[in-house]
């Protein structure tokens, strides 16, 4: 049965998708970085993950995202 609840598209739109793909970019290289004990590479992902959220924002107020 299809949702027709105002949570139906569940964050489907461009700029979820592209804030989450970079996000998980960001935790990726943190986390290699972190076991490998590289200080720099684990901040600078940090700042990558934290990027997301701007671009992701960016994108939304841009009209690719759904509006809450």
């Amino acid at each position: 049965m299809a949702e027709t609840s105002a949570h139906a598209e569940h964050g489907n739109t461009p700029a979820a998708w592209t804030a989450v793909v970079i996000a998980l970019v960001g935790f990726t290289v943190s986390g290699v970085a972190i076991t490998a004990a590289q200080t720099f590479w684990a901040v600078a992902g940090g700042v990558v993950v934290l990027l997301a959220g701007v671009v992701g924002k960016v994108m939304q107020l841009a009209g690719l995202g759904k509006r809450a």
